[in-house]
């Protein structure tokens, strides 16, 4: 396949604060008066200092600027992030919340509610757990909403000042021992062994009386399943813990298994991830958190509950924490049920099987790419929707990293790959995920710009390391985003250290 010609946009464009004049304006309003709404301590003593610029000015400014991003138009195998096309019937049920106040009386927003308590139900459907909460910004708050229930289930059964400890792995999400610590309790990280999982002796070693929580996922971020995982539930159980299954990677296992037949108490689906919803730039996100029954009570709410055909909001009696305001990121939760409707049953299991399927194609030409290896080679069983590679031969022989690679891609038309969470526990990664929304095509273009890239950097080193070279802005050198006397992230900023 012929890689394709590619140059980004770029003009010579100012920022906002640089460009316009005083009194230019899109819009004349009236000026309000601030008196009696804002106390004198809090009022300004001169105007902000804000950029004057017509409306098309400031069209024109933005125009540009997005046309110098690649803004999503290559191939992008973002690895751990599952990234989707979001279909337009999603924007437009998003669109209907526009004139809903989340205070209002639930008799007056009978359909939003109905569309919240489908998705739960669908939610509880692929999951086997008994009620659902879409407080949670992203998979961090879902996360942290599982830590803080795990603090309240132990003290109302007079365990709290015992159960101190929360288990996971050195490749589990960084949000599992990042939220557990954040809540108080100590992290015990299990490391991997030979097939890319933790021993279950390493499990029993760790798990006793103080254990609080196991909380993990799986597949992990390498494609890895462990496949003992009912075993290691079952310890963790018979230890007096609680279970709780972080499906950040559930694309791959999508109508195949379900937390509560493997036993967990709690689990969380991520909407921006798995349901078609958009990223944003990382947000709006929403981790859906769902448990059992046993924990229902502790839950954040309000809740949605339908009670003789209609639908009002509940707060459980023994409420933890709240996580978020109100019902959480609702125009998320909209698109998500658009989309798993339209998706429907069948559509989530070929989705599924589309997913492992690309991963394991992608990985028998990967394979023979010269300098490319695998994470774990021992663990011989298939990964699911993603692999972790590692170029630390490429980089070995020609001092050519990950970075470097990805820097040349991008002149190519090929969004950045992922790496990989930190601590790298393999040289060098990248970490491809296809998905189900791309083409044949599209993956062996992919694999042929990377090939090409590789077979530049053992011919000529120094064309990938001075990457990228065709687009907006040439590689930067990293002298001023590490020195907090140069970087400015704000123009009054900018305007005292540069200006």
């Amino acid at each position: 396949m012929s890689l394709r010609r590619y140059h980004a946009a770029r003009w010579d464009e100012p920022l906002i604060h640089q460009i316009g004049a005083p009194g230019r304006r899109g819009q004349h309003f009236p000026l309000a008066s601030s008196e009696g709404l804002v106390p004198a301590g809090l009022q300004r003593t001169s105007p902000p200092d804000l950029p004057e610029l017509s409306e098309p000015e400031v069209l024109n400014h933005f125009l540009r600027l997005s046309q110098e991003t690649m803004g999503m138009i290559g191939v992008s195998l973002f690895g751990t992030c599952t990234m989707k096309y979001n279909p337009r019937v999603g924007e437009q049920a998003a669109r209907r919340l526009a004139g809903v106040h989340p205070a209002q009386p639930a008799e007056t927003m009978q359909g939003l509610l109905a569309a919240v308590h489908g998705l739960e139900l669908m939610l509880r459907s692929l999951s086997g757990m008994d009620r659902f909460t879409f407080q949670a910004a992203g998979g961090a708050d879902a996360a942290w909403t599982q830590a803080v229930i795990t603090r309240a289930f132990h003290a109302a059964r007079g365990q709290g000042q015992q159960r101190t400890k929360i288990i996971t792995s050195l490749q589990s999400h960084p949000c599992n021992p990042a939220t557990a610590a954040t809540a108080g309790f100590e992290v015990i990280t299990l490391p991997l062994g030979e097939n890319g999982y933790p021993s279950l002796d390493m499990l029993k070693a760790a798990l006793g009386p103080d254990t609080a929580a196991l909380m993990i996922n799986n597949p992990d971020d390498m494609g890895v399943y462990n496949p003992e995982i009912m075993e290691w539930v079952r310890l963790v159980k018979e230890a007096g813990a609680l279970a709780f299954y972080d499906h950040a990677n559930f694309n791959g296992v999508m109508t195949k298994i379900r937390a509560r037949d493997l036993g967990f108490d709690a689990c969380m689906f991520m909407l921006h991830k798995t349901f078609g919803v958009s990223k944003g730039g990382g947000g709006p996100a929403v981790g859906a958190y769902g448990c059992t029954a046993e924990l229902a009570p502790f839950m954040p709410g309000p809740l949605v509950v339908e009670d003789g055909g209609a639908y009002r909001l509940e707060t459980p009696p023994q409420q933890a924490a709240k996580v978020r305001e109100y019902l959480g990121n609702l125009q998320q939760v909209f698109k998500a049920y658009a989309w798993t409707r339209a998706m429907g049953a069948e559509g989530l299991a070929e989705a599924s099987d589309l997913s492992v399927l690309l991963n394991n194609y992608m990985e028998k030409r990967l394979l023979t790419l010269r300098g490319v290896t695998r994470s774990h080679p021992e663990q011989t069983s298939p990964r699911l929707e993603m692999t972790r590679y590692s170029l630390g031969t490429l980089f070995e022989d020609r001092g050519v990293s990950a970075v470097d690679v990805q820097n040349r891609m991008a002149d190519f038309g090929i969004d950045a790959f992922w790496l990989s969470h930190e601590p790298w526990i393999v040289p060098q990664p990248f970490t491809p995920e296809a998905g189900e929304m791309w083409s044949r095509e599209d993956i062996d273009y992919w694999i042929d710009v990377l090939a090409h890239v590789v077979d530049e950097a053992y011919r000529d080193p120094d064309v990938v390391r001075s990457a990228p070279h065709n687009q907006a802005v040439a590689k930067l050198s990293d002298r001023d985003i590490n020195d907090p006397a140069n970087w400015a992230t704000t123009w009054a900023a900018w305007q005292r250290k540069q200006g």
